[in-house]
């Protein structure tokens, strides 16, 4: 594979770290974090490995609902900045290395929004349209809203004119109307400007909400119908003659069908990289049953894609842990082992909770998740924290819990200001700074945080990684996925045991060249070989919660550094 064709495609290998600007780094002292703390944190990012910051919201917000209810899109938020810290940011994390996304949240704004403002006034206001209304009745929509706990509806009354808006989440966050040819306009000048400003792609919110026709009875449409899909090909073409090779980032959660339709097809002309939600919550159910069947299951159904699109794999991101591509009965399952008090659970179908505190802390599953999540096919994301292996705060509401202040020291290096002044309390007990910070763990050769930057540095070693399709070996026992990572001469298997117990493994690993071995990448010191056995059959023990990274190699070469 010559690597200098694809350069382009840089989010196929990519590391990627998705940082919440307020909760990183306090510069000032005034108990919020900015972008010039998290310009402070570059060269820890460069450190760890990261090749791409992903920037939660930071534009000026009215705070209802975590910087995601925007009152600006061309703006920065004055607790963390302003645009000249932005592009500083920008330039210092590229003279390291790494690039920039930010989060691109258009599907609504805040009804705080100067556009929505206008929009309310009157029914004739030039900027009515730009949001969705209606004047009629709206029928019951209580099953379709996404916050059962805050909403019965996703239609709101507005007193001053009589007629309803749509809002998909909070009816503080009015829908735009995609549908108005003004709005897609708006839409592509703001990823211009972002773009400008240096960032080198977007996370795209709520793609299947952004794109989804407006439920309108025909007598109140004031638009002709749209094709989402060509729409976000004009925005793929557009931001690709702005900025070159950049990525959008699609969080949809749907299944896989569907969800295949957002990459484009063979053509690859949409979103580039999409969150495999369905695998992440089929690996959940399989640390629960300590079993991988439900995993290899999933990950046998994942769509082929192009060469030009991509997978993103993570363990965890900023909102709660979503369950709902799982049955009640496999979600009951989740809920009782990793959540099975109320306070830990979020609409009955998705867990306030961190990866380390649902395994209790036993290092052993939480490298094997890590490994795992590194190791698919795909372009892995981590959330800030994940790296030393930081806790939940349960006393902060809803989706926030996982979004603590990140801990730095001892004493939690977040911020200087008192601690009743700061954006969010820093978690505590076990799980607190005390024990469980990244001074202590960058000093400790067996610390997580080293894990995680080798597991890093072998994934960016390792092209067959982001380059190839998924490829699930059978004849493994229930309790190990075995899958092979393959793209052109370049060719891994990896081992991971979901059960506490050793097992012997046996599985034929196809079309392996002659005289090869198996090379350990992940063992510290001299790299160990296993001999493949008559016919390919790859045999070898795996500890309990263990795993294994083996390239195929030949007799004299091994690859590793």
């Amino acid at each position: 594979m010559n690597l200098t064709d694809t350069a382009d495609l840089w989010w196929k290998h990519a590391v990627l770290y998705c940082a919440d600007v307020q909760t990183f780094v306090d510069s000032d002292g005034d108990g919020c974090g900015d972008l010039t703390g998290m310009a402070e944190r570059v060269d820890y990012l460069a450190d760890l490995g990261i090749t791409c910051l992903w920037l939660m919201p930071f534009y000026p917000t009215a705070d209802r609902d975590d910087g995601y209810d925007i009152t600006d899109f061309y703006g920065v938020d004055p607790r963390a900045g302003t645009p000249g810290h932005m592009v500083e940011l920008v330039h210092l994390a590229r003279s390291r290395g790494i690039r920039v996304i930010v989060d691109f949240v258009m599907n609504h704004t805040s009804d705080q929004h100067p556009w929505f403002k206008e929009s309310r006034k009157s029914t004739d206001n030039p900027y009515r349209d730009w949001y969705v209304w209606r004047s009629s009745t709206p029928p019951d929509t209580s099953d379709q809203v996404v916050f059962p706990d805050q909403e019965d509806s996703i239609w709101e009354l507005d007193e001053r004119t009589g007629e309803y808006y749509l809002h998909n989440f909070y009816k503080t966050q009015p829908d735009l109307n995609i549908a108005n040819p003004a709005v897609r306009d708006e839409i592509a000048r703001t990823m211009g400007y972002w773009l400008q400003m240096g960032v080198s792609g977007f996370r795209v919110d709520a793609v299947p909400f952004l794109f989804a026709e407006d439920t309108l009875p025909e007598s109140e449409r004031k638009f002709p119908a749209y094709d989402p899909h060509e729409y976000l090909r004009s925005l793929r073409r557009f931001v690709s003659r702005r900025g070159g090779n950049v990525m959008l980032l699609g969080e949809v959660n749907l299944p896989y069908p569907e969800q295949k339709l957002f990459f484009g097809g063979t053509d690859a002309d949409q979103l580039t990289t999409q969150f495999d939600f369905v695998g992440m919550q089929a690996t959940y159910l399989s640390l629960a049953r300590h079993d991988a069947r439900p995993l290899a299951k999933a990950l046998r159904s994942r769509p082929r894609l192009s060469d030009e699109s991509q997978w993103a794999s993570f363990m965890r991101n900023h909102d709660e842990l979503t369950l709902d591509k799982l049955t009640d009965d496999e979600r009951q399952e989740v809920f009782d082992a990793f959540g099975p008090e109320p306070q830990m659970q979020l609409f009955d179908r998705g867990l306030r909770r961190r990866l380390p505190t649902m395994l209790g802390g036993d290092m052993r599953r939480i490298r094997m998740a890590y490994s795992l999540m590194f190791s698919l096919p795909g372009t892995p994301v981590l959330f800030y924290g994940e790296e030393i292996g930081m806790g939940e705060n349960l006393d902060i509401p809803g989706r926030l819990a996982v979004r603590s202040p990140m801990q730095w020291d001892p004493s939690g290096g977040f911020s200087q200001a008192p601690e009743r002044q700061q954006v969010r309390p820093m978690t505590s007990g076990p799980w607190g700074p005390e024990r469980i910070n990244v001074a202590d763990q960058r000093g400790d050769v067996d610390s997580l945080w080293r894990f995680v930057s080798r597991l890093i540095q072998r994934y960016r070693q390792s092209p067959e990684i982001g380059w190839s399709q998924v490829e699930v070996l059978r004849g493994t026992p229930r309790s190990v996925l075995a899958h092979v990572c393959r793209k052109d001469e370049w060719r891994m298997v990896a081992l991971h045991n979901f059960s506490g117990e050793p097992v012997e493994i046996s599985v034929p690993v196809p079309d392996l060249p002659d005289e090869c071995s198996f090379v350990d990448l992940l063992t510290p010191g001299s790299p160990r070989r296993i001999e493949p056995g008559p016919k390919g059959v790859l045999e070898t023990t795996i500890d309990g919660y263990g795993f294994l990274w083996l390239r195929v190699c030949s007799a004299q070469d091994t690859r590793v550094a």
